[in-house]
């Protein structure tokens, strides 16, 4: 079929090199790291969230603008085919409470290493230490190695090189400006499922940092979301921060800062928690009739006097109301570099319906590479794996032409 380049070794990359060499392409992987698949085993710190069982047309909407470029990617790789996969390499998967997928051994380890087995007995070449630099004036892809200058010259290449999240990883996002230089559209990288910045009294961040709010909601604009949110010495970040990330962040970089609400009780409506607050005496301390009545953690009753000031109001509809509605000041991104996710990248409109580049013909982009950006709870992982095969797809029909003509 012909030779081929994948250069990055993540989740895309892997993914495009398993297809391209199972339809009898000559792969070779090429990576900056020593090793492969980094950003996927730490992944699997947090169990390796593979996917989510919710119905595939809620699943395509969390791609919120890439959407209508996504959908018909992640159609042709679905979850229930990336469950298949998985299995397919003796990693049983199980649905969480939440709807979210995970292999049974809940680490990407034992998943990693059945996948590299499979990809060497398919012959699949791997090339560690090689960062790639672009090309030279003959078109050839040019490396950098540990030694010299390397080359090569394949028929086609995939780029997955990640976005610029944990560059320790791998992902630097050193390609941009690569791309740039060849007139290709990229736009710019930041942060997302990242935390944010708050400006926390010294006495509350010393205490309560690293503790998390648990069971709460969040809400900015007209999103509401539940879950939980980890206080940080900086600010907030958490799952339920995540799923709010991208409305968060542009609204900081418009308007400077962005107003977050928390309610602390979303099961205990205003009127059930006044009622519980009227029966306790008036002349208790804050903290006390805030414990006894509404079971708030001194992290709570700290995080409403962060929001509210730090005399609560002794009143029992407003002492409620406080506690369904909590204002806390974002005032920053967290940095790109400690984010779990990028947005940003090549534009789609710099690909063509089969992810190749138009500025360089023959190369073709998978992964986090691509402008888009999702929220935790496996919509990361299935569009990586979506577009690596969607690249290699677009490879194979490319060289299949290249043959007929």
């Amino acid at each position: 079929m012909g030779a081929v380049a994948v250069i990055g070794a993540g989740p895309a990359g892997l993914m495009a090199a398993e297809v391209l060499a199972s339809a009898g392409c000559a792969v070779t992987v090429y990576d900056r790291m020593p090793s492969v698949g980094r950003k996927l085993l730490m992944a699997g710190r947090g169990g390796l969230n593979l996917t989510h069982s919710e119905p595939l047309d809620a699943f395509v909407a969390r791609y919120g603008a890439a959407t209508a470029r996504l959908a018909p990617l992640v159609g042709a790789f679905p979850p229930v085919a990336l469950i298949d996969w998985a299995e397919g390499l003796d990693q049983p998967t199980f649905v969480g409470s939440s709807g979210r997928v995970f292999p049974t051994a809940l680490k990407a380890s034992p998943l990693l290493r059945a996948w590299l087995a499979r990809l060497k007995a398919l012959d699949v070449a791997f090339r560690p230490r090689h960062d790639w630099t672009g090309w030279d004036a003959g078109g050839r892809l040019r490396f950098a190695t540990p030694a010299d200058e390397a080359f090569a010259d394949p028929d086609a290449a995939v780029l997955a090189l990640g976005g610029a999240s944990w560059p320790k990883l791998g992902s630097t996002g050193a390609w941009v400006d690569i791309l740039a230089r060849q007139g290709v559209a990229v736009s710019p990288l930041h942060a997302a499922n990242g935390g944010f910045e708050v400006g926390w009294s010294e006495m509350f961040r010393d205490r309560f940092e690293g503790q998390p709010l648990k069971g709460v909601a969040l809400t900015f604009g007209r999103v509401r979301v539940r879950g939980e949110a980890m206080v940080t010495r900086h600010g907030l970040e958490g799952g339920a921060i995540y799923a709010l990330s991208a409305a968060l962040r542009d609204a900081i970089a418009a308007e400077g800062s962005a107003r977050l609400w928390i309610d602390l009780r979303p099961d205990a409506p205003a009127a059930q928690l006044q009622a519980k607050l009227a029966q306790t005496p008036a002349n208790q301390s804050a903290a006390n009739r805030l414990r006894k009545a509404a079971h708030l953690t001194p992290l709570e009753t700290n995080l409403l006097r962060e929001a509210h000031g730090k005399h609560l109001p002794s009143d029992p509809a407003a002492l409620a109301q406080a506690i369904k509605g909590a204002p806390l000041q974002l005032v920053g991104t967290r940095p790109l570099d400690r984010a779990i996710s990028t947005a940003g990248g090549v534009a789609f409109g710099a690909v063509d319906e089969q992810l190749m580049l138009t500025a360089r013909p023959g190369v073709f982009v998978a992964g986090e590479m691509l402008d888009w950006e999702a929220p935790t709870g496996g919509y990361l992982l299935q569009a990586s794996f979506a577009t690596g095969v969607a690249a290699a797809r677009g490879v194979l029909k490319r060289l299949e032409r290249a043959v007929l003509d």
